[in-house]
C-alpha cells in the first residue's frame, strides 16, 4: 500500500455545544475520518470554503444563523452546493424532517449519537448523497 494515497472522508461538525462536538469528533477520528469543527453559522460557512468537506453535520438550533439558514446559504453557492449536509439535531418533531430537506439538508441524524453506530451512519449518509437519484 505504500505510495497509495487513500483519501479519508472529510467531515465538518457544526454545533454550538462543545460537548456534542467533542464526542462526534472523537468517534469520527477513531473511524478514520478527517474532521474539522465550527461553533456557529459564520464559522461553518468559512470552514466549508477552506476545509472543503465531503459532508457537514449541521446542528439546526444555533444562536445567530440557525443551521437551516446556513444550509440554504451553502446550497445556494456554486462552490459549496455539492457538499452533503446532514441535519444533526435533537430537534425532531413531526414535520421537521420535511423543513430540513426543504432547506437543502440531504439527510438527518439525531442526537444524542450512538457511538457504536455513528461512524457507519455518517458513511451511509455520504454514500447516499453520492448515489444518483432517479428523476
Amino acid at each position: 500500500m505504500r505510495g497509495e494515497a487513500v483519501s479519508k472522508p472529510r467531515v465538518l461538525i457544526v454545533d454550538d455545544n462543545a460537548m456534542n462536538i467533542a464526542i462526534a469528533q472523537f468517534v469520527l477520528l477513531a473511524a478514520k475520518f478527517e474532521v474539522d469543527t465550527a461553533a456557529d453559522g459564520a464559522q461553518a460557512i468559512q470552514k466549508a470554503a477552506s476545509f472543503r468537506p465531503d459532508l457537514i453535520l449541521m446542528d439546526i438550533q444555533m444562536p445567530g444563523k440557525d443551521g437551516l439558514e446556513v444550509t440554504r446559504e451553502l446550497k445556494a453557492d456554486p462552490a459549496t452546493r455539492h457538499i452533503c449536509i446532514v441535519a444533526f439535531t435533537a430537534f425532531a418533531m413531526q414535520g421537521d424532517e420535511a423543513r430540513m430537506r426543504a432547506a437543502g439538508c440531504d439527510g438527518y441524524l439525531s442526537k444524542p449519537i450512538d457511538v457504536k453506530q455513528f461512524g457507519s451512519q455518517v458513511l451511509a449518509c455520504l454514500a447516499a448523497s453520492r448515489t444518483p437519484r432517479a428523476v
